[in-house]
């Protein structure tokens, strides 16, 4: 087989893989948006609650929460893959998900409220602020709790995947060499080339500037030390406090370089650096 034909082949089934995964994640939602939508309506009123005398599926609730849950699985779903592309792709933290769930839940107030005076006007009533604004906070605990359990497996395989399993590709001339984040020790710099050291002590030169792969990699696992090396937390062996407030680190001995053996954090970046090491 020609190396063309094996590419297309790789490339066919990735795409495959990832349409499969993609419909099945989708399929997941939906089963779990009309289990959410079912317990929620049997459970809203004594009529439709199940094992009851005068027992009535509640048809009419369970058809217009599943329209709520698609608009809400819409805007969750936009919002996931801005935010993926923006921010989870590269660092998972406690702060980036709060943020995520703050603004879609800010969107989807946006889309209630005129939503609902819509709706309203339809059914030729008219909801007191009181009940609208009960009616909106339900929403949203049910909607946090909704999106909580939709997008939790997909945010858990993002941060397996930023920490252990993440892969950045190194340009070497015209040589191209995949390395997964666990096996590099550090990135440097110096004449104006940046290398790569990996772990057991092989040195590969890159055509990346320290500032490009600085926007690339995981900064929870990466750490720009200085204007010419970026530090893999399971590198650093010692620090060592020297004077005017710096740090000094030395390299795990498998990896050691005569050029980096020793890295000086300054006393600007000492608290950044023992926040993020700890």
């Amino acid at each position: 087989m020609s190396t063309a034909q094996s590419t297309k082949s790789k490339v066919k089934t990735l795409w495959h893989g990832f349409i499969s995964s993609s419909a099945w994640g989708w399929f997941r939602k939906a089963i779990l948006f009309t289990i959410f939508s079912l317990v929620v309506n049997h459970l809203a009123t004594r009529e439709s609650f199940p094992g009851g005398e005068s027992y009535r599926f509640p048809i009419e609730g369970f058809l217009s929460s599943m329209v709520l849950c698609i608009l809400i699985g819409i805007i969750a779903d936009l919002n996931f893959k801005f935010f993926k592309k923006k921010y989870f792709s590269k660092k998972i933290e406690i702060a980036s998900i709060a943020w995520y769930m703050a603004s879609t839940l800010g969107y989807i107030t946006i889309m209630y409220i005129p939503l609902s005076n819509i709706l309203n006007l339809i059914a030729g009533g008219e909801t007191e602020f009181y009940y609208l604004l009960i009616g909106l906070l339900i929403t949203l605990i049910l909607s946090f709790i909704l999106i909580g359990l939709a997008y939790a497996h997909d945010i858990y395989n993002l941060y397996k995947l930023s920490i252990k399993e993440a892969e950045i590709t190194i340009e070497s001339g015209a040589k191209l060499t995949k390395l997964t984040y666990e096996n590099i020790a550090c990135f440097y710099s110096e004449n104006k080339i940046v290398y790569t050291i990996q772990n057991d002590g092989n040195t590969i030169t890159t055509n990346f500037t320290l500032n490009e792969l600085e926007e690339k990699i995981n900064d929870q696992l990466f750490f720009r030390a200085n204007r010419q090396i970026i530090i893999h937390k399971n590198a650093v062996d010692q620090i060592e406090k020297i004077e005017n407030g710096k740090l000094r680190l030395r390299l795990k001995t498998a990896i050691e370089n005569n050029r980096i053996a020793e890295i000086n954090i300054s006393r600007y970046k000492r608290k950044e650096f023992m926040d993020w090491f700890q």
